[in-house]
């Protein structure tokens, strides 16, 4: 990296003596240098760091939104679906298979040139009843759900072989205090079936490079539950190539310095991504950072100070705690491979309506109208210093 930033100081220099003479005057040689050092957008910024990503949502993958469209090709060179490839909607009943979605998905990304991140293969949350379940509701054995697991990674996975370049195999598996989360996939199989969704999965295509993705990642409990898995895991040969930490955070929290300890301590262990990465404004019923889908609060007016727009105070504070994160991101650059934001612009944003539905909050780094916020241009000239 180095060497690239000599050959391009070099070749600005030569560009302002060809153009201008060997003697420029001071005001046009400052006006090339401000030129020279805009960059128009933030995958260009970023692209000797690791990936920009955004997540799309159903509407925007089907056409339905131009605008934000346009923001995702100019200034994000990696993606994730926000919902359409999860195993409830991409098998909402046993063998009935609807790509449709997915498929178009994919075809984005690959018109565009992207990273394409696959989310996600095995989830407690939206994974269809028919999963547990047979013909009379009664749990099904050990045998079939494996059978049942096997049949959809490989299905979904191979119908992307060479395509999908990277996966979150299992989505959320482990608590806030490091335990195992008593999902049905856990009661059923125990510890194993992160074991044997990754085997699936890196049989499917072995080429996909396979990540586990969790909330909470800076808590110092669940960090010591993730390292300890991964560890187990990987000792055992099983191919698990990095994490995802989710990135839900806020004005307050996480501490930053519990994320940069856990971003190091899983940096140990393979590739790091940030994933679904937002900055929520909003007060926290419970003063965390965590993305338990099921934990949902009555609507008060109080935990909805700004439904007509950030005070300036509150919008710096936004910029400079993106700033923060990202001044951390590029510091472990070398072992973060992706930063996904989780949404375009904060019009589509889940924060909207979790944990509180029908608020108003800015998490993203664009407005509802798909312009860019101060901090994009901010985290712009952050990347060109590095």
């Amino acid at each position: 990296m180095l060497i690239k930033r000599k050959l391009l100081t070099l070749g600005f220099c030569l560009v302002v003596s060809l153009t201008f003479g060997n003697i420029p005057d001071t005001a046009t040689l400052d006006s090339v240098k401000a030129e020279s050092a805009t960059v128009v957008s933030l995958k260009r910024a970023f692209q000797d760091k690791f990936f920009i990503g955004t997540a799309l949502n159903t509407r925007q993958i089907m056409g339905g939104e131009p605008e934000a469209i346009e923001v995702v090709s100019e200034h994000f060179n990696s993606i994730v679906a926000e919902n359409c490839m999860k195993s409830a909607l991409v098998q909402p009943r046993e063998g009935e298979f609807n790509f449709a979605i997915a498929d178009e998905f994919v075809e984005f990304g690959e018109r565009n040139n992207m990273h394409i991140h696959g989310h996600t293969l095995i989830w407690h949350s939206q994974a269809p009843n028919w999963f547990f379940e047979d013909e009379n509701g009664s749990m099904v054995s050990r045998e079939i759900l494996i059978e049942r697991m096997k049949n959809h990674i490989h299905t979904v996975v191979t119908r992307y072989k060479g395509r999908v370049h990277s996966w979150d195999v299992v989505n959320e598996a482990i608590e806030d205090d490091g335990s195992y989360r008593e999902s049905k996939f856990y009661e059923i199989l125990g510890e194993d079936f992160i074991k044997l969704a990754f085997q699936f999965a890196h049989e499917a295509d072995p080429a996909a490079e396979l990540y586990y993705n969790d909330y909470s990642m800076a808590n110092p409990g669940k960090r010591e539950g993730v390292v300890k898995m991964v560890k187990k895991l990987q000792q055992e040969n099983v191919p698990v190539h990095g994490i995802g930490m989710q990135g839900h955070i806020g004005l307050n929290h996480p501490d930053i310095v519990e994320f940069e300890k856990s971003l190091k301590a899983y940096g140990m262990l393979g590739q790091v991504m940030i994933t679904e990465l937002d900055l929520s404004v909003l007060p926290s019923p419970w003063g965390d950072a965590g993305a338990e889908i099921s934990d949902n609060y009555e609507y008060e007016d109080k935990m909805n100070p700004f439904p007509d727009g950030l005070s300036e105070g509150v919008e710096q504070q936004f910029n400079e705690r993106y700033l923060e994160f990202f001044e951390l991101f590029l510091k472990y650059e070398e072992v973060i491979s992706r930063v996904g934001l989780w949404g375009v612009n904060d019009g589509n944003s889940w924060k909207n309506n979790w944990p509180v539905r029908g608020r108003t909050d800015y998490p993203l780094l664009f407005d509802r109208q798909n312009n860019p916020k101060t901090v994009v241009q901010n985290l712009i000239n952050l990347a060109s210093e590095e």
